[in-house]
């Protein structure tokens, strides 16, 4: 078994999971966007569009919702430490017809990236609408859930490859 000395970070020499020391890393700014789709019948989504689901406004609280579940991802993911995070923005689009997209943008200034907190913020809103949707439709797909880009730290910058693409 791989110990803490043989590349495997989150194992101590025991081979045991640990929460990385990010002690000794360099204090940086880091922002992390995340993507992910929700995708239901052309009704429901002209439903949110219109504020004609019955819980309410789905995107205002699934806005709030990702906020917040970037802020708590630590109590979600074990290893994560907690950030002070300095910024939150989820955005939605849409296609028109069927699919809603939520984009999910956190920033800090810390020793470790935000990866998965955008990644939970976007998973959060999306499973918001879907529990605000659900008495509408109960087949609504959540997918596509994605790092798109990262800034920040010694590993440097990442642009996922449909992003590279666009470019």
């Amino acid at each position: 078994m791989e110990r803490a000395g043989d590349g495997l970070t989150h194992f101590n020499e025991q081979g045991r999971a640990r929460m990385v020391d990010i002690s000794d890393k360099a204090v940086t700014a880091r922002v992390a966007v995340a993507e992910g789709r929700v995708v239901m019948a052309p009704e429901t989504l002209r439903r949110i569009r219109e504020g004609a689901i019955a819980k309410g406004d789905v995107l205002a609280v699934a806005q709030i919702a990702g906020i917040q579940a970037a802020k708590k991802t630590s109590d979600w993911i074990p290893m994560c430490h907690p950030l002070p995070l300095t910024g939150v923005d989820i955005r939605f689009s849409d296609d028109g017809t069927n699919t809603l997209t939520i984009t999910a943008e956190v920033k800090t200034t810390g020793r470790t990236g935000v990866e998965m907190e955008a990644l939970t913020a976007v998973t959060a809103a999306a499973l918001t609408v879907y529990d605000m949707c659900k008495a509408v439709q109960k087949d609504i797909i959540i997918d596509a859930v994605k790092l798109l880009a990262k800034t920040g730290g010694k590993n440097g910058d990442y642009i996922g490859l449909a992003e590279q693409q666009e470019s």
